[in-house]
């Protein structure tokens, strides 16, 4: 199992347990999120860890190939002295040399495959820490408005709430009909104020009509007789 898989075991269960707590999700999310950014600083620092190791090895294999190569220049300063024996003792002395940058090589190259696994890690976590920011937003956002909706629906269960609210229904149902008996009444006093002013008009036409038999009275013209049945 890779070093990002156990991280994320890890993580999970360190949630599981905060939720377990019946903690807040949000700082739930903002604890798994600080986790997370502390494993990346712990992996940050391997890397460095890694890195450093792996350049102590290349300067130890690049001193070991210039010894190699400084007792081969030996070896052949003692053969051209004619010293047989000491330029022996220095090719003897440059092969260990060289047995030792083989193997700070073979260091050298698992060390690279170490490195190389830890930078990946390093960029697989920071995406991950990335994706979890993002994600972090959106559910303390959805936390928040469940939390606000459930605070709702408590209001409403609760029985004070539901009182203000039934009275309150109440007093507008009575606004409503103080308003309808308003215009009723003003519906009323306008038939009143009509059948005042029909009144009117209905005198000034009798008025009219009575004036008309008084003058013809005064001229000595009959009014027109009404016509008798049979």
């Amino acid at each position: 199992m890779g070093l990002i898989d156990r991280l994320w075991r890890a993580i999970r269960a360190n949630i599981t347990s905060l939720v377990s707590q019946a903690e807040d999700p949000e700082k739930i999310l903002e604890q798994a999120v600080d986790d997370m950014q502390q494993e990346l600083i712990n992996l940050r620092q391997a890397v460095a860890g890694a890195i450093a190791t792996q350049k102590r090895t290349e300067r130890q294999c690049s001193q070991n190939r210039s010894s190699a190569a400084e007792w081969y220049r030996r070896a052949q300063l003692a053969l051209q002295a004619g010293n047989e024996e000491l330029a022996r003792q220095a090719l003897t002395k440059r092969k260990t040399y060289q047995e030792t940058e083989e193997a700070l090589k073979a260091q050298l190259e698992q060390q690279n495959a170490i490195v190389t696994k830890l930078k990946r890690d390093m960029r697989t976590l920071e995406g991950k820490i990335s994706e979890a920011r993002t994600k972090k937003d959106m559910y303390i956002a959805r936390a928040r408005s469940a939390q606000a909706t459930q605070r709702l629906q408590e209001m409403l269960g609760n029985t004070n709430a539901s009182t203000s609210l039934n009275a309150f229904e109440r007093m507008e149902d009575k606004v409503m009909q103080l308003e309808a008996q308003s215009e009723a009444i003003a519906s009323l006093n306008a038939d009143e104020l009509e059948k005042q002013f029909l009144s009117l008009e209905d005198a000034d036409e009798v008025d009219d009509e009575l004036a008309a038999m008084k003058a013809q009275m005064l001229s000595g013209n009959n009014p027109p007789q009404l016509e008798q049945g049979d």
